[in-house]
Protein backbone atom coordinates (compact mmCIF):
# COMPACT_ATOMS: atom_id res chain seq x y z
CA UNK A 1 0.00 0.00 0.00
CA UNK A 2 2.57 2.02 1.08
CA UNK A 3 4.53 2.32 -2.52
CA UNK A 4 0.86 2.68 -4.18
CA UNK A 5 0.54 5.87 -2.33
CA UNK A 6 3.86 6.61 -3.50
CA UNK A 7 3.08 6.20 -7.18
CA UNK A 8 -0.34 8.08 -6.50
CA UNK A 9 1.78 11.24 -5.44
CA UNK A 10 3.75 11.20 -8.20
CA UNK A 11 1.27 10.97 -10.81
CA UNK A 12 -0.63 13.65 -8.72
CA UNK A 13 2.30 15.65 -8.75
CA UNK A 14 2.67 15.14 -12.67
CA UNK A 15 -0.51 16.45 -13.39
CA UNK A 16 -1.07 19.28 -11.29
CA UNK A 17 2.59 20.75 -12.61
CA UNK A 18 0.31 21.60 -15.85
CA UNK A 19 -3.10 22.94 -13.84
CA UNK A 20 -4.83 23.07 -17.28
CA UNK A 21 -5.08 19.37 -16.98
CA UNK A 22 -6.95 19.09 -14.31
CA UNK A 23 -9.29 22.13 -15.36
CA UNK A 24 -9.97 20.49 -18.77
CA UNK A 25 -11.85 17.71 -17.22
CA UNK A 26 -13.93 19.86 -15.19
CA UNK A 27 -14.92 22.70 -17.80
CA UNK A 28 -17.48 20.94 -20.15
CA UNK A 29 -19.18 19.50 -17.49
CA UNK A 30 -19.42 23.03 -15.48
CA UNK A 31 -20.01 25.01 -18.73
CA UNK A 32 -23.10 22.93 -19.52
CA UNK A 33 -24.26 23.24 -15.83
CA UNK A 34 -24.24 27.23 -16.77
CA UNK A 35 -25.15 27.30 -20.65
CA UNK A 36 -28.18 24.19 -20.02
CA UNK A 37 -29.30 23.37 -16.26
CA UNK A 38 -29.04 27.15 -14.47
CA UNK A 39 -31.37 28.44 -17.25
CA UNK A 40 -33.49 25.49 -18.45
CA UNK A 41 -34.09 24.00 -14.84
CA UNK A 42 -32.51 25.88 -11.83
CA UNK A 43 -35.67 26.19 -10.34
CA UNK A 44 -37.03 23.10 -9.98
CA UNK A 45 -35.60 21.10 -7.05
CA UNK A 46 -36.07 18.04 -8.35
CA UNK A 47 -34.78 18.41 -12.25
CA UNK A 48 -31.69 20.22 -10.95
CA UNK A 49 -31.20 17.71 -8.63
CA UNK A 50 -31.09 15.59 -11.55
CA UNK A 51 -29.05 17.81 -13.93
CA UNK A 52 -26.60 17.98 -11.48
CA UNK A 53 -26.13 14.23 -11.42
CA UNK A 54 -26.24 13.95 -14.93
CA UNK A 55 -23.36 16.75 -15.04
CA UNK A 56 -21.58 14.51 -12.28
CA UNK A 57 -21.51 11.34 -14.52
CA UNK A 58 -20.71 13.58 -17.24
CA UNK A 59 -17.52 15.25 -15.58
CA UNK A 60 -16.35 11.57 -14.36
CA UNK A 61 -16.83 10.18 -17.65
CA UNK A 62 -14.65 12.68 -18.65
CA UNK A 63 -11.79 12.99 -16.15
CA UNK A 64 -11.34 9.22 -16.77
CA UNK A 65 -11.57 8.69 -20.27
CA UNK A 66 -9.01 11.19 -20.96
CA UNK A 67 -7.00 11.02 -17.85
CA UNK A 68 -6.20 7.51 -18.70
CA UNK A 69 -6.93 7.18 -22.29
CA UNK A 70 -4.28 9.99 -23.15
CA UNK A 71 -1.73 9.62 -19.98
CA UNK A 72 -1.38 5.84 -20.36
CA UNK A 73 -0.78 6.58 -23.75
CA UNK A 74 1.57 9.19 -22.75
CA UNK A 75 3.45 7.64 -20.29
CA UNK A 76 4.00 4.12 -22.91
CA UNK A 77 5.81 6.99 -24.81
CA UNK A 78 8.42 8.05 -22.03
CA UNK A 79 11.65 6.52 -22.44
CA UNK A 80 11.84 5.50 -18.17
CA UNK A 81 8.36 3.16 -18.82
CA UNK A 82 9.76 0.03 -19.86
CA UNK A 83 12.45 0.41 -16.75
CA UNK A 84 9.95 0.86 -14.22
CA UNK A 85 8.16 -2.37 -15.69
CA UNK A 86 11.51 -4.06 -14.66
CA UNK A 87 11.32 -2.89 -10.92
CA UNK A 88 11.07 -5.62 -8.44
CA UNK A 89 8.16 -4.44 -6.71
CA UNK A 90 5.66 -5.13 -10.01
CA UNK A 91 3.19 -3.69 -12.10
CA UNK A 92 0.48 -4.13 -8.83
CA UNK A 93 1.70 -0.59 -6.82
CA UNK A 94 1.97 1.40 -10.10
CA UNK A 95 -1.25 0.47 -11.65
CA UNK A 96 -2.80 1.01 -7.93
CA UNK A 97 -1.05 4.08 -7.45
CA UNK A 98 -2.47 5.49 -11.12
CA UNK A 99 -6.37 4.35 -9.80
CA UNK A 100 -5.65 6.40 -6.63
CA UNK A 101 -4.40 9.53 -8.17
CA UNK A 102 -7.07 8.87 -11.00
CA UNK A 103 -9.79 8.84 -8.43
CA UNK A 104 -8.52 11.60 -6.87
CA UNK A 105 -8.35 14.25 -9.83
CA UNK A 106 -11.99 12.56 -10.55
CA UNK A 107 -13.13 14.23 -6.98
CA UNK A 108 -11.47 17.62 -7.67
CA UNK A 109 -13.20 17.85 -11.46
CA UNK A 110 -16.61 17.91 -9.50
CA UNK A 111 -16.00 20.49 -7.11
CA UNK A 112 -17.31 23.63 -9.99
CA UNK A 113 -19.98 21.34 -11.16
CA UNK A 114 -21.48 20.63 -6.85
CA UNK A 115 -20.91 24.43 -6.57
CA UNK A 116 -22.59 25.47 -9.16
CA UNK A 117 -25.33 22.82 -8.46
CA UNK A 118 -25.45 24.46 -5.04
CA UNK A 119 -25.32 28.11 -5.58
CA UNK A 120 -26.98 28.72 -8.82
CA UNK A 121 -29.83 26.38 -8.82
CA UNK A 122 -32.42 25.07 -6.69
CA UNK A 123 -31.05 21.46 -6.50
CA UNK A 124 -31.26 19.94 -2.70
CA UNK A 125 -29.66 16.74 -1.06
CA UNK A 126 -29.70 15.59 2.37
CA UNK A 127 -26.37 14.51 4.01
CA UNK A 128 -27.22 10.94 3.86
CA UNK A 129 -27.82 11.31 0.31
CA UNK A 130 -24.33 13.67 -0.80
CA UNK A 131 -22.65 10.47 1.12
CA UNK A 132 -24.61 8.06 -1.08
CA UNK A 133 -23.47 10.09 -4.23
CA UNK A 134 -20.06 10.37 -3.10
CA UNK A 135 -19.78 7.03 -2.66
CA UNK A 136 -21.69 6.16 -6.50
CA UNK A 137 -18.96 8.14 -7.78
CA UNK A 138 -16.41 6.09 -7.18
CA UNK A 139 -18.96 2.51 -8.66
CA UNK A 140 -19.42 4.64 -11.81
CA UNK A 141 -16.13 5.67 -12.41
CA UNK A 142 -14.95 1.68 -12.76
CA UNK A 143 -15.82 1.38 -16.87
CA UNK A 144 -14.95 4.69 -17.66
CA UNK A 145 -11.28 4.12 -16.21
CA UNK A 146 -11.27 0.57 -17.86
CA UNK A 147 -12.49 2.53 -20.99
CA UNK A 148 -9.38 4.78 -20.67
CA UNK A 149 -6.96 2.04 -19.46
CA UNK A 150 -7.88 -0.24 -22.75
CA UNK A 151 -7.63 2.88 -24.99
CA UNK A 152 -4.39 4.05 -23.29
CA UNK A 153 -2.52 0.55 -23.55
CA UNK A 154 -4.18 0.10 -27.25
CA UNK A 155 -2.83 3.11 -28.81
CA UNK A 156 -0.15 6.05 -29.35
CA UNK A 157 -0.79 9.04 -27.99
CA UNK A 158 -1.96 10.86 -30.75
CA UNK A 159 -4.16 7.85 -31.86
CA UNK A 160 -5.85 7.80 -28.33
CA UNK A 161 -6.21 11.53 -28.06
CA UNK A 162 -9.06 11.21 -30.97
CA UNK A 163 -10.42 8.17 -30.20
CA UNK A 164 -11.11 9.48 -26.41
CA UNK A 165 -12.53 12.72 -28.39
CA UNK A 166 -14.57 10.52 -30.58
CA UNK A 167 -15.80 7.94 -27.79
CA UNK A 168 -16.89 10.66 -25.69
CA UNK A 169 -19.75 12.93 -26.76
CA UNK A 170 -21.25 10.23 -28.13
CA UNK A 171 -21.45 8.00 -24.85
CA UNK A 172 -22.64 11.58 -23.68
CA UNK A 173 -25.94 12.37 -25.98
CA UNK A 174 -26.28 8.63 -26.16
CA UNK A 175 -26.98 8.00 -22.81
CA UNK A 176 -28.87 10.76 -21.82
CA UNK A 177 -26.37 12.79 -19.86
CA UNK A 178 -27.68 16.03 -21.88
CA UNK A 179 -31.32 15.40 -20.73
CA UNK A 180 -33.59 14.77 -17.65
CA UNK A 181 -34.60 11.32 -17.00
CA UNK A 182 -37.24 10.27 -19.27
CA UNK A 183 -37.18 13.26 -21.71
CA UNK A 184 -34.80 12.29 -24.14
CA UNK A 185 -35.70 11.88 -27.81
CA UNK A 186 -37.38 8.68 -28.90
CA UNK A 187 -33.86 7.43 -30.69
CA UNK A 188 -32.19 8.23 -27.16
CA UNK A 189 -34.34 6.75 -24.52
CA UNK A 190 -33.83 3.04 -26.74
CA UNK A 191 -30.48 3.05 -27.05
CA UNK A 192 -29.42 4.61 -23.87
CA UNK A 193 -30.00 1.70 -21.90
CA UNK A 194 -27.23 -0.09 -23.78
CA UNK A 195 -24.66 2.30 -23.03
CA UNK A 196 -22.94 2.61 -19.71
CA UNK A 197 -23.06 6.42 -19.50
CA UNK A 198 -26.72 5.10 -18.80
CA UNK A 199 -26.06 2.76 -15.94
CA UNK A 200 -23.96 5.13 -14.50
CA UNK A 201 -26.00 8.00 -14.61
CA UNK A 202 -29.30 6.44 -13.35
CA UNK A 203 -27.12 5.00 -10.17
CA UNK A 204 -26.15 8.55 -9.93
CA UNK A 205 -29.79 9.40 -10.16
CA UNK A 206 -30.93 6.56 -7.66
CA UNK A 207 -28.51 8.03 -5.17
CA UNK A 208 -29.94 11.65 -5.14
CA UNK A 209 -33.35 11.13 -5.89
CA UNK A 210 -36.30 8.75 -6.08
CA UNK A 211 -35.76 6.69 -8.72
CA UNK A 212 -35.99 3.42 -9.65
CA UNK A 213 -32.86 2.20 -11.70
CA UNK A 214 -34.05 0.19 -15.29
CA UNK A 215 -32.98 -3.73 -14.57
CA UNK A 216 -31.66 -3.15 -18.08
CA UNK A 217 -29.28 -0.47 -17.71
CA UNK A 218 -27.37 -1.90 -14.66
CA UNK A 219 -27.38 -5.41 -16.23
CA UNK A 220 -25.72 -3.96 -19.42
CA UNK A 221 -23.69 -1.35 -17.51
CA UNK A 222 -21.73 -4.85 -15.59
CA UNK A 223 -21.72 -6.59 -18.99
CA UNK A 224 -19.55 -3.39 -20.23
CA UNK A 225 -17.34 -3.51 -17.06
CA UNK A 226 -16.76 -7.14 -17.89
CA UNK A 227 -16.00 -6.15 -21.76
CA UNK A 228 -13.94 -3.57 -21.15
CA UNK A 229 -11.86 -5.14 -18.39
CA UNK A 230 -10.98 -8.03 -20.70
CA UNK A 231 -10.24 -5.35 -23.47
CA UNK A 232 -8.06 -3.39 -21.12
CA UNK A 233 -6.21 -6.55 -19.76
CA UNK A 234 -5.56 -7.91 -23.41
CA UNK A 235 -4.05 -4.48 -24.24
CA UNK A 236 -2.24 -3.88 -21.47
CA UNK A 237 -0.51 -7.54 -22.00
CA UNK A 238 -0.46 -6.97 -25.59
CA UNK A 239 1.74 -3.79 -24.52
CA UNK A 240 4.16 -5.61 -22.09
CA UNK A 241 4.70 -7.89 -24.63
CA UNK A 242 5.78 -5.70 -27.59
CA UNK A 243 7.90 -3.89 -25.25
CA UNK A 244 10.29 -7.00 -23.89
CA UNK A 245 10.16 -9.23 -27.16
Amino acid sequence: MQLALVHARYQLLEIIRIPVAVFGSAFFPAAAMIFFVVPFAGDDAVGATYATASMVTFSVMSANIFQYGVGVAEDRDQPWNPYTRTLPAGPAPRFAGRVLAGLALTYLSLIPVVVIGATLTAAQLTPAAFLLALGTVAVISVPFTLMGLAIGYSLPSKAAIVVAQVVFLPLAFGGGLLSAPGDAPGFIETIAPYLPTRGAAELMWSAVGDYSVEPLALVMLGVWVVLLAALAAWAYRRDEGRRFS
